[in-house]
């Protein structure tokens, strides 16, 4: 199992420049140990109050993370392969972040991620 660290705020600020991971989806370059391992998920949570994106960023190479929530995007519509699940089932895949992200990685391994986007 990796052991997560989260990214340092140079790593993040660098995360935020280049191309929209909606424009581009797929792996990139990692700004923790500069391999092409970058992965990213993101999600609008049922139920929230106010129009919510979570995302969840990662590196499979280092094993850095960082998790956001921001205002969802007017009119950004994105594939879910989670969205399926039974709200306790997903409850429990999210309760451990490290099984979470493994989760994760499997769905990218078996090509059910990235996400598509659309505006």
């Amino acid at each position: 199992m990796t052991a997560w660290n989260s990214f340092t705020g140079d790593e993040v600020a660098a995360l935020t420049r280049g191309e929209s991971f909606f424009l581009a989806p797929g792996e990139r370059d990692c700004p923790g140990c500069g391999e092409r391992r970058l992965r990213a998920y993101f999600t609008s949570p049922p139920g929230a109050r106010r129009p919510t994106l979570v995302s969840y960023v990662w590196c499979t190479g280092c094993g850095k993370f960082v998790g956001t929530r921001a205002k969802h995007p007017e009119g950004l519509i994105f594939s879910d392969p989670l969205a399926a699940l039974p709200a306790g089932e997903r409850r429990e895949l999210e309760r451990s972040l490290t099984g979470f992200l493994a989760h994760l990685d499997q769905l990218w391994d078996a090509g059910v991620l990235p996400q598509t986007f659309a505006a």
